[in-house]
Formats: structure tokens, sequence, C-alpha cells
């Protein structure tokens, strides 16, 4: 199959530089999508959970303008005085922005935000105007 010692090898460092592209574009495209969030809607509001561990509501901001929704963040790193690191797994400095487009204008005057075991959760009530409402069919 290959004619000498050469060609196998560029063939085997073609096939490794290949697959650590393609692992290092998956995991790009991961990380563009931090934190990790669910929106669904009930019969009241939008709800948008985000998985934002080693966070605090300090680190974190919401803001609603018109029909869009921003959470952003920033943690920044721990300060150890006086000590050598000898293993460190978790980044440091994690700093991000989420942008969501709802289906309908939210009360922003209403909005409530809980965090919890490092779970954000934010209810966003639908504004009065756009309350479904029902409309009486006379008879003739």
């Amino acid at each position: 199959m290959f004619a000498n010692w050469f060609d196998l090898n560029n063939y085997i460092a073609h096939q490794l530089s290949r697959q650590m592209n393609a692992m290092f574009e998956e995991q790009a495209s991961s990380i563009s999508a931090w934190p990790p969030c669910n929106m669904y809607e009930n019969a009241e509001a939008v709800v948008l959970t985000a998985e934002v561990p080693g966070f605090t509501s300090d680190d974190l901001s919401l803001t609603v303008v018109q029909d869009v929704l921003t959470l952003s963040g920033e943690r920044k790193p721990r300060k150890v005085e006086e000590s050598v690191v000898h293993r460190r797994e978790r980044q440091g400095a994690v700093k991000f922005s989420r942008s969501f487009t709802l289906p309908y204008r939210v009360d922003a005057g209403k909005v409530e935000a809980d965090l919890k075991d490092g779970v954000l959760t934010v209810m966003l009530p639908r504004h009065p105007e756009e309350q479904p409402r029902s409309i009486q069919i006379s008879k003739k």
C-alpha cells in the first residue's frame, strides 16, 4: 500500500492532523454556546434556565430590551495568597454573553430571577397586551 516509510509517515501525520482539527472545531463550537440554557413557555411566562456553576448572583447580569433577553457574566479568578498551585482543573476567569429572542414581548418590570445550586431560573411573564383573550361570537 505504501511505497516507503516516508509515505506511511505522511499518511499518519495527515490523518492525525485531520482528527485533531475536527476535535478542536467541535470543542470551539460547543464553547460558543456556553452556558447551556433551556427555554420553554407555559401559560403565564417564558422560562429560561441556565447552568452557571461557580457563579454568584453578583457575577451575572440580565437585561431585557423589547423581545431580546441577554444573559452575561464574568467570574474572576480567585487569588490564593502565599500558596503554590499543584493542580488547576477549572479555568480561573470566565466571561460570556448570550442573547435570546423571546417569542413575544414580556413585562420587564415583573421579570424574576433565582440562582440556586448553580442553576439560574428566569421567569419572563407576558406583557399584558400579549395575553391571549377570548372573543365572544354573536349569533344572528
